[in-house]
């Protein structure tokens, strides 16, 4: 049998009291495609960051080729030829493709830069890999999944023989994501050694030759990919079996939300334009797109955080100016935003303190708060949504990215909110996690909150809405019965078709 060209031998590392990574074991072979797979917090980003030297172990050893690397020091792993994508791009967006490529290669007291060697390379390495880029191209002006081809080419040109990626897809669209997986299949083709971080079981089936799976820190489990599937590997990673949760049947009662013609522009640039739709009591409206054509505006207007240009919008009945956080607070409207990192909650403030930070208010008298209450309350949310990983004293950041989108879900849903604006709020997140978030949207339906969904994963959509709406360059298309729509009638929506047959006199 032929060497593994790297050995993960009985690592442990521990945060505190949290054993994140506890004895884990594993290799990967030359040309090898490993899946990492395991719950939000199960401790994969752990054991890649102390594989590429961000963490230092308690115990255990990483062999590369048989040599042992030094614990703690990047650079040792990447002159060993090991590179690392990470989830959130670890990029300079002011500077082209070339620049952020050849950003810590030269040495500081180089006479000049080798820019048009530093240039042939990258272009050999992009022909080579089938990841074209424009080398002058400003980063920032590139798409998320263009972003992501970069920081691979940048791991590449440093030699890397042991790619890692984070999450690879969490942030890509479903054609960006088939695309990255082909190409990831002709670089193991080509010698590569590769290991992915996932939870989304389809991709690791489609993708992975071999499946590791961690739970709580521990590897609970190994398999080659064409010996499992992904009902039983849902359920190694949480330890029972999973299952989603069915939308019933249900009436819904009076409209308490209503859009007419709505226009929102920002920079000069329309981002909604002559959106109308209407929002009732008790039912799940579904708002599905490809990222980028304005349901980011869209969230964001109906959580008093961007104003509109033109329009009419009707709250409870009542016409209305262009509302604030507050006024959305004190409506009752519940928002879990897009991006819970920058817009949900504040990593380092504590749990308690996210929990109670939009209705502070309550929480305080004669301008202090009240921690005693904020603490109960957030206990109270970590009992009842589950979230682990922390008591109500620790700091938001040390949450994974399940567990704090549940503590932005409890803060909204503690007290039943009559609106609620769900804006990719599965985005990220484990089966067991998925199954759970969608349990407590369908239970805020059958209580009589009235859910704006928005989302790009059809399935979710289609799960979960009663009517849907597909938006396209900023406008939003007429309302289909979920009932009635398949994947196929939604893909050709997000693709504008509905303003073809529109416009020829045929409206779906």
């Amino acid at each position: 049998m032929t060497a593994p060209v790297l050995e993960i031998a009985g690592v442990s590392k521990r945060f505190g009291t949290n054993l994140a990574n506890d004895d884990i074991s594993m290799t990967l072979a030359k040309g090898e495609v490993v899946a990492l797979l395991g719950e939000n917090g199960a401790g994969k980003t752990t054991l890649m960051s102390i594989l590429f030297g961000h963490y230092v172990p308690d115990e255990g050893r990483i062999l590369i080729d048989g040599v042992e690397l030094p614990p703690g020091k990047p650079r040792a792993a990447i002159r060993a030829g090991v590179g690392m994508v990470h989830q959130h791009f670890s990029l300079a967006p002011n500077l082209t493709v070339l620049e952020n490529v050849m950003t810590g290669t030269e040495k500081l007291l180089s006479w000049r830069s080798e820019t048009s060697a530093a240039r042939n390379r990258l272009l050999d390495i992009s022909e080579r890999f089938g990841l074209k880029v424009d080398p002058d191209a400003r980063l920032g002006d590139l798409s998320v999944g263009e972003q992501q081809r970069v920081e691979i080419l940048k791991a590449l040109y440093n030699d890397a023989r042991i790619l890692i990626l984070d999450e690879p897809t969490a942030v890509l669209t479903n054609i960006e994501a088939e695309r990255l997986f082909t190409t990831l299949k002709e670089m193991a083709s080509q010698g590569l050694s590769l290991i992915f971080i996932s939870h989304k079981l389809d991709e690791v089936m489609a993708a992975a030759d071999r499946i590791v799976v961690l739970r709580g820190g521990k590897m609970v489990a190994e398999r080659k990919a064409e010996d499992t599937n992904k009902a039983e590997l849902a359920e190694l990673m949480v330890g029972h079996r999973v299952t989603r949760p069915v939308r019933e049947p249900s009436k819904p009662g009076a409209v308490v939300l209503e859009a007419a013609d709505i226009t929102v522009r920002i920079g000069g640039v329309d981002r909604l334009k002559s959106v109308s739709f209407r929002l009732r009591e008790g039912e799940i409206l579904g708002i599905i797109g490809v990222s980028g054509n304005g349901q980011a505006a869209l969230a964001h207007l109906l959580s008093g955080t961007l104003s509109r240009n033109a329009g009419d919008l009707r709250l409870f009945g009542e016409p209305i100016g262009n509302l604030g956080v507050a006024d959305v607070v004190s409506a009752g409207i519940g928002r879990i935003p897009e991006d819970r990192n920058t817009e949900g909650a504040i990593g380092e403030m504590a749990i308690w303190e996210n929990a109670v930070l939009e209705r502070i208010t309550s929480f305080s008298r004669g301008g202090f708060v009240n921690r005693k209450a904020g603490m109960a309350f957030a206990r109270e949310i970590i009992d009842q949504f589950d979230v682990r990983g922390g008591n109500p004293a620790s700091r938001t950041r040390l949450l994974s990215g399940g567990n704090m989108q549940k503590l932005i879900l409890g803060r909204n849903l503690h007290e039943r909110p009559r609106i609620l604006i769900a804006a990719q709020p599965a985005r990220g997140l484990d089966e067991g996690a998925v199954a759970a978030v969608h349990s407590r949207l369908l239970e805020a339906r059958r209580q009589g909150t009235a859910v704006l969904l928005i989302s790009e994963d059809l399935d979710e959509v289609i799960a979960l809405a009663d009517r849907i709406q597909a938006i396209v360059g900023g406008r939003l298309s007429p309302p289909v019965e979920a009932d009635d729509a398949d994947a196929r009638m939604l893909g050709l929506m997000m693709a504008g078709e509905w303003q073809a047959n529109s416009e020829a006199g045929h409206a779906i």
